[in-house]
């Protein structure tokens, strides 16, 4: 995950911040070793950025994988790292979320927090519902953003089955970031959508 390079032209409308190697990693393991989500299923990364979770669920063993973002200099740096790692077969897709259709066992997303566009992961999170039968999605962490999820998560016919707290650590991106390295309690969501 640590060779994985990072947006190098973060934009702070869309939120872009390349999710640290660590999240990741501990995103992963719990879809894959706790859960048994990637391994053999068609994944979606909505949001996918320059492309860990991807990368690290075609790595697992997915059996498709589909990576999408709107930016495409988020994807071309995607397409160069999967490349760098010898990972082949990513349909990489630059695109809104909203254009993919199909079916997908398992949704991972790190969705803008919604913080500078308010509301804008609860786009994230209702496509996902759409088009997975399970979904990992990260979001900042609080009582009222965990009430909101749960009830638009029941609202569209799913369940959270798991709520992992983590902390990620973001470095210096933008102009308003005063601060070396700043700490961000998030919550990981792990979700069933019934049938």
């Amino acid at each position: 995950m640590e060779e994985i390079k990072p947006h190098p032209n973060p934009k702070e409308a869309l939120e872009q911040y390349t999710i640290p190697a660590r999240t990741a990693a501990e995103i992963l393991f719990l879809a894959q070793s706790v859960h048994g989500d990637l391994e053999g299923k068609r994944v979606a990364d909505l949001g996918c950025g320059t492309g860990r979770l991807s990368i690290g669920a075609a790595l697992l063993g997915a059996e498709l994988v589909v990576g999408v973002d709107i930016d495409p200099e988020a994807i071309a740096v995607a397409t160069r790292n999967s490349e760098s790692v010898g990972v082949r077969g990513i349909q990489w897709v630059i695109s809104d979320i909203s254009a993919l259709r199909g079916t997908f066992d398992t949704v991972i997303q790190n969705p803008p927090f919604g913080v500078r566009r308010r509301g804008a992961d609860r786009a994230f999170l209702e496509k996902a519902l759409g088009l997975g039968r399970v979904i990992y999605s990260l979001h900042k962490s609080d009582p009222d953003s965990r009430e909101f999820i749960k009830r638009l998560v029941e609202k569209q016919g799913g369940a959270i089955t798991h709520l992992y707290q983590m902390d990620i650590y973001i470095p210096p991106t933008f102009d308003f970031h005063i601060k070396r390295k700043h700490r961000v309690a998030v919550d990981l969501y792990r979700v069933v959508r019934h049938a």
